[in-house]
C-alpha cells in the first residue's frame, strides 16, 4: 500500500475579514501554485463585498468553499472551524495563511514538501536565513522580533518566527493538539499552537519566507493583540514552571480560558 503524502490533498485555510481588495488575486496566485489544494475561505461577514467575490468564483472552481460566520469573532476562532472543517473533508495537510498577500502563495510547495520530508508542523521565518520582512517600519519589526525572542525564552519554543501565520501541519499533530482546547487569538493563537506541538515532542520545520507589506485593506494588528501575545506568554511559563516546581509537568496543557486577566488565570493555575 502506498503511504499518502500531505501534499496529497492539502487544505488551505484563509480567515477573511474586508479583504475584497486581495482575495481574488490571493486565490488565483494560489490555484497556480498548489493546482490541487482546496480552499477554505471563512468570513466574517465583511460589509466590504468579500464573501461575494470568492462565491463568484466558486460557481467555477469546485476546490474552493466559502463560509460566510455572522460576526467578527477573532483569528484563532477563525482558523479552529477552517481546521475543523478541512479535517472532516479528509485533509492530507492543513494550512494557515493570510488573505493580503503578505504571505506569498509561490511559497506554498516549500511549506507542502517539509510535510513530505517528515515534520509534523512548518513554518514560514521571517526570521532564518533567507527569510525578509522588506517595507517592515523599524518599529514595528523590533517588536516583533523581541516578541519571539521573549516567547522563546519563556516558552522554551525552538523556533524562530512563532508569531508567524504562514504554516502547514500535519492533521494527526492538529488532531493531538486538540483544537476545542485552544482559546487564544491573534499572535496568541499562533503561538500556542507551536508550544502545544512543543509539548508534544512534535517536529517543527522553518522555511524561509518573504513576508510582504500589505497593499489593500487595514491591517487588523492593534496594540492588544500583541499585548495579549505577552500576557500569555507570560502566564504560559509561569504556569509551567510552577508544575515542574511540583513535579507534574509531564501532562502539562497552557490554560486560557476567555478573557479572564491575566492575574486570574495565573491564580487559578497555581491553585489547581
Amino acid at each position: 500500500m502506498t503511504d499518502i503524502r500531505p501534499s496529497q490533498k492539502p487544505f488551505i485555510v484563509i480567515p477573511t475579514y474586508n479583504e475584497a481588495g486581495n482575495i481574488v488575486g490571493a486565490l488565483n496566485r494560489i490555484r497556480l501554485a498548489v493546482p490541487n489544494a482546496r480552499v477554505i475561505v471563512v468570513d466574517d461577514s465583511s460589509p466590504d463585498g468579500t464573501a461575494d467575490l470568492v462565491k463568484a468564483l466558486v460557481v467555477d472552481d469546485e476546490y474552493i468553499d466559502i463560509r460566510v460566520r455572522p460576526a467578527k469573532s477573532g483569528l484563532g476562532s477563525a482558523y479552529r472551524f477552517g481546521f475543523k472543517l478541512a479535517r472532516e473533508s479528509g485533509a492530507t495537510a492543513v494550512i494557515e495563511m493570510d488573505a493580503d498577500l503578505s504571505h506569498e502563495p509561490e511559497a506554498l510547495p516549500e511549506l507542502l514538501n517539509a510535510l513530505d520530508d517528515g515534520a509534523d508542523m512548518a513554518i514560514g521565518s521571517r526570521y532564518i536565513p533567507g527569510g525578509e520582512s522588506p517595507g517592515l517600519s523599524p518599529s514595528r519589526l523590533a517588536l516583533s522580533m523581541g516578541g519571539n525572542i521573549y516567547a522563546r525564552i519563556a516558552l522554551g519554543i525552538p523556533v524562530k518566527d512563532a508569531t508567524s501565520g504562514f504554516r502547514a501541519y500535519r492533521p494527526s499533530l492538529l488532531d493531538s493538539i486538540d483544537l476545542d482546547t485552544v482559546s487564544a487569538d491573534g499572535y496568541g493563537f499562533q503561538i500556542e499552537m507551536v508550544f502545544r506541538a512543543t509539548l508534544l515532542g512534535a517536529k517543527i520545520a522553518e522555511r524561509p519566507i518573504i513576508f510582504n507589506q500589505r497593499t489593500e485593506g487595514v491591517s487588523k494588528m492593534s496594540r492588544m493583540i500583541v499585548i495579549e501575545a505577552i500576557s500569555l506568554c507570560s502566564v504560559w511559563g509561569l504556569q509551567r514552571r510552577f508544575r515542574q516546581l511540583r513535579g507534574n509537568d509531564t501532562d502539562f496543557v497552557p490554560y486560557h480560558k476567555g478573557n479572564k486577566s491575566v492575574v486570574r488565570t495565573l491564580v487559578s493555575s497555581i491553585k489547581g
